[in-house]
């Protein structure tokens, strides 16, 4: 298969650069770096092209590789030659094939000639694209900053795959030869269009399992397989039974889903197959996965869906034995996989690289199935008997367990869905890739999402954010932390705080809730009524204290009560209405919420229906919690004054109905306010940035650097940081500050102490020689009982900065999150009471502008008790370049700038703290990332 060979491949192969892939037909492929042992496949993949493409290629017609040529090709050194191949499983004796080339020859430091080569039967899938980004990838990573090419003037399909990769391409033409060259360091409209390609591929997967005509679901009678469970073959059946009741439509065909009349498994025909089995029995793995794949024979292709309820030792060969159906994904329902420990973890690698080199997208394993609601009928391939009505709503879960009761709460409250996916482990299919579904799908209104781990916190939030500018999202997470890792998951740890996952959250615009119960209280009011036009609410009440209490629950919510109306009990249906309109229609109102909890007598549905006419007339938002009413209920239905039906959403408690809209009010203002721009600032060198890292950290793990390293770094992305000299005595005090002139600061260096001027740690001002030798007995009388940072002068005498409020900005690559960003006031503020807000890059303007407010401390910038307002502009200028470096170079470990003070006119910071490491970005673009 494709692994072979990685046994043996010397140490610089560069295992990091294999990717699996979504192509824009929704198809998956593997790409990774060429080895010495893909000589054969090589040359099948020349032998097979046509003449025109070999041209193109090589500006002549050869028929096979000079063998010279092909060692040539074969053999790179993954640094000054660097070539990627996209393979595909094959039956052919290597067991794959290449279909597609990507290489590179470096010309000089910063420039490499470029080369693609895709198999003619490829053409139009995306390849060139998702190749040119992974070569880009493993370019910049060995520090080339531009591709060069010569191209034939009629390869004009290789001359768009540059240009719509979104770089700004140079070209020439001379002597019949079109010469390119262009910068591959990313820019805002490369990076949006490899987000675009991804986000039609992925999409387009997603389409091609919700809309699938012909499935086949494997249980687990299969000759040479374990015998079968009464578990494993209950699931298929009953998926068997739910695709045959819920639509016609659907194609089915089944596999291994039936006893025999003694009950024992069907062995194999005869000859051949007949001597698979008995090989089984024996223990060959080859006899047996012949055997099971021998099973299949019968199946008539193609097959869109295949649903597997078959034991792990069996799935690897059961999804090799369906690739020749010409499958599009695999819903994988048994567990038995990572949980159980290291084997499981790769046998479930296994089968997903399978699944993959057959271009097979994975939802599993521990899949509850997958449900999709279309015109003709349900496709229920999945393990619910009983199915919400159809509707808007599109619903994801990780877990299979937790299915049970998400798609129960939406029946009972009579929600409508449109889509239901099942990810279980989501080794491959994840949120991510259901998101960007449904960021197209024109029957999906509201997507609620339940997520036991985020696996590429960065890709979450780009997706996230894109669905959420059309679509509200609605996100509940395992644990208030979002970072619990259930068995099964195959997920970085992070040493992130958990408020990081509520900024990721906010960043994205999603809607976080802490239970099922408010994941469909908010559905509810987003899937029936129009969006808030603001936060202003009018509260009605069937009581004076009832309608105090809920005004107080709207508070809390964060919405503004601007009115409240009660009802008198024995009101007819004519003056409540009335009052409703009257409340609801007044000018200053934005949303309503309705209350009728009666002290005497049971249930009126005639108070429904006024509620409905008062509220489809408004065109406003309205909730209510009436007795007896829950989720869609007829009686708060009445027709808009279009005709058509608008539906009222029933809570269980007024709390209930405030929160609820509450959070619609926030996702509305969220999704009309401005985003921002991408961070550019000024005066950056990146490329700068990078090649210091580089050179500093070559043959090394990791480098603390010192003062004059951290000023040369920041200063290469337009962040200055004051000078300082680092002293020992009196003596060496007294000629730092005469260089530097008077006044001045002296500060000791042991971490206890530093920065902190409330302790005794700096003073400031120092006005000459007399009182600069005095300060420095002190701050070293009381640094004594510290230990000092290990070979650093005891003290620092530095210049005066303007006077001003004193912050913290700080940036940690973490393994999952990548970098996050913190900024807090410096001192107690953030020390003890951890009053610091976090973000997570790429920012934009906006956020960063955000970030610097969110302290509860910030309005010490503004302006606090009279003070004068402080340069904030300025601050937001240090911490979008800390953003940007940080974002740009993962080997940034940690970086503190502590203190930055911030002046009535700039913001100068007086201390750099920079470690470095060498790092693997869990979202690098050439990767197929889950979540």
């Amino acid at each position: 298969m494709d692994d072979e060979g990685r046994e043996g491949a010397d140490a610089s192969y560069p295992a990091g650069w294999e990717a699996d892939v979504v192509l824009l037909d929704g198809a998956t492929t593997h790409v990774r770096p060429i080895r010495a042992s893909d000589a054969d496949a090589l040359q099948a993949f020349h032998v097979a092209q046509s003449e025109r493409s070999t041209y193109l290629r090589f500006f002549a017609h050869l028929e096979r590789l000079p063998e010279r040529d092909l060692q040539r090709l074969v053999h790179v050194d993954h640094d000054e030659r660097v070539a990627l191949v996209a393979t595909a499983d094959d039956d052919g004796p290597v067991g794959y094939r290449i279909i597609g080339v990507a290489r590179y020859d470096r010309v000089n430091e910063d420039e490499a000639e470029v080369a693609f080569n895709i198999a003619d039967a490829q053409q139009g899938r995306g390849l060139g694209s998702v190749l040119l980004e992974h070569l880009a990838a493993a370019a910049r990573e060995r520090g080339v900053r531009r591709f060069v090419a010569e191209v034939l003037p009629q390869n004009g399909r290789m001359i768009s795959v540059f240009r719509d990769a979104g770089y700004e391409v140079r070209q020439h033409a001379e002597d019949g030869v079109v010469s390119l060259a262009f910068d591959i360091d990313p820019t805002d409209r490369s990076f949006a269009v490899m987000a675009d390609r991804e986000h039609r591929a992925e999409a387009r997967s997603m389409r091609a399992v919700l809309g699938a005509r012909s499935v086949l679901v494997v249980g687990p009678v299969l000759p040479g397989a374990p015998p079968p469970r009464p578990l494993h073959l209950g699931m298929a059946r009953k998926v068997l039974a739910h695709l045959a009741l819920a639509d016609s439509h659907v194609r089915v065909q089944s596999v291994g889903t039936d006893l025999d009349p003694s009950g024992e498994v069907p062995a194999a025909d005869g000859g051949a197959d007949g001597a698979a089995a008995e090989g089984a029995e024996a223990g060959d793995e080859h006899a047996t996965a012949a055997a099971i794949a021998g099973a299949f024979a019968g199946v008539d292709g193609p097959v869109d869906l295949a649903v597997l309820a078959v034991p792990a030792a069996s799935a690897l060969a059961v999804v090799r034995a369906i690739a020749p159906t010409g499958a599009r994904a695999v819903v994988l329902l048994t567990a038995g996989f990572a949980e159980t420990g290291p084997h499981g973890l790769e046998l479930q690698r296994a089968v997903l690289a399978a699944a993959h080199r057959a271009g097979m997208r994975l939802i599993g394993p521990a899949s509850y199935g997958v449900v999709s609601w279309r015109p003709d009928g349900a496709l229920n391939a999945s393990l619910a008997d009983d199915l919400p009505r159809p509707g808007r709503i599109g619903l994801f879960s990780q877990s299979g367990a937790l299915a049970v009761p998400l798609l129960d709460a939406l029946r009972r409250r009579g929600l409508g869905l449109a889509e239901f996916v099942s990810a279980g482990h989501r080794a491959d299919v994840s949120g991510n890739d259901l998101m960007q579904f449904w960021a197209d799908d024109e029957g999906t209104d509201v997507v609620g999402l339940y997520l036991e781990s985020i696996g590429n916190p960065r890709k979450f939030s780009r997706v996230a954010r894109r669905l959420a500018l059309t679509k509200p999202v609605i996100v509940l997470t395992a644990g208030r932390s979002g970072q619990v890792v259930p068995p099964g998951h195959a997920v970085r740890a992070t040493q992130a705080p958990a408020r990081a996952v509520d900024e990721l959250m906010r960043q994205s615009g999603v809607i976080r809730v802490e239970n099922t119960h408010q994941l469909f209280d908010v559905a509810q009011v987003l899937a029936l009524q129009p969006l808030p036009a603001g936060r202003r609410v009018a509260v009605v009440g069937s009581s004076s204290s009832g309608a105090t209490f809920v005004a107080e629950a709207a508070a809390t919510a964060g919405l503004v009560v601007v009115g409240a109306q009660v009802l008198p009990e024995d009101a007819d249906d004519e003056v409540s209405e009335s009052l409703i309109r009257e409340a609801i229609e007044a000018p200053d109102v934005d949303a309503a919420i309705v209350v009728r909890i009666p002290t005497v007598g049971g249930p009126d549905p005639r108070f429904g229906r006024v509620v409905a006419r008062a509220a489809a007339a408004s065109g406003k938002t309205v909730v209510a919690c009436v007795l007896g009413l829950r989720g869609v209920t007829d009686e708060l239905t009445a027709p808009d004054l279009d005709g058509v039906p608008r539906t009222v959403p029933a809570y269980a408690t007024p709390e209930d109905a405030a929160l609820a809209l509450g959070h619609a009010a926030r996702y509305a203002t969220w999704r009309t306010r401005d985003h921002g721009r991408p961070l550019h600032p000024d005066g950056t060198d990146l490329r700068g940035a990078a090649r210091l890292v580089r050179d500093w950290l070559a043959g090394q793990s990791q480098v603390v650097l010192s003062a004059e390293q951290s000023g040369r770094l920041l200063a290469s992305v337009g962040v200055h940081v004051l000078p300082s000299a680092p002293v020992h005595d009196a003596d060496e005090a007294v000629a730092a500050a005469r260089a530097i002139g008077y006044p001045v600061a002296l500060k000791t260096t042991a971490p206890a102490l530093r920065h902190r001027a409330d302790l005794g740690g700096v003073r400031l001002d120092v006005a000459d020689e007399t009182e600069l030798r005095a300060d420095v007995v002190e701050v070293l009388a009381l640094a004594a009982g510290h230990q000092g940072e290990p070979g650093a002068a005891p003290l620092e005498v530095q210049a005066m900065a303007p006077r001003g409020s004193s912050c913290v900005v700080r940036s940690v690559e973490d393994p999952l999150y990548g970098p996050v960003i913190s900024v807090g006031l410096a001192g107690d503020a953030s020390d003890l009471l951890g009053d610091v807000a976090y973000g997570i890059p790429p920012l934009t303007d906006v956020d960063v502008a955000d970030l610097v407010r969110a302290p509860r401390a910030a309005p010490r910038l503004f302006g606090y008790r009279g003070l004068p307002p402080l340069d904030v502009a300025a601050l937001e200028d240090v911490v979008a370049r800390v953003a940007v470096l940080s974002d740009a170079l993962p080997e940034i470990r940690t970086l503190e700038l502590n203190p930055v003070v911030v002046a009535e006119h700039g913001a100068v910071a007086l201390a750099a703290r920079i470690t470095l490491a060498h790092a693997d970005r869990a979202d690098a673009t050439r990767r197929l990332q889950r979540t």
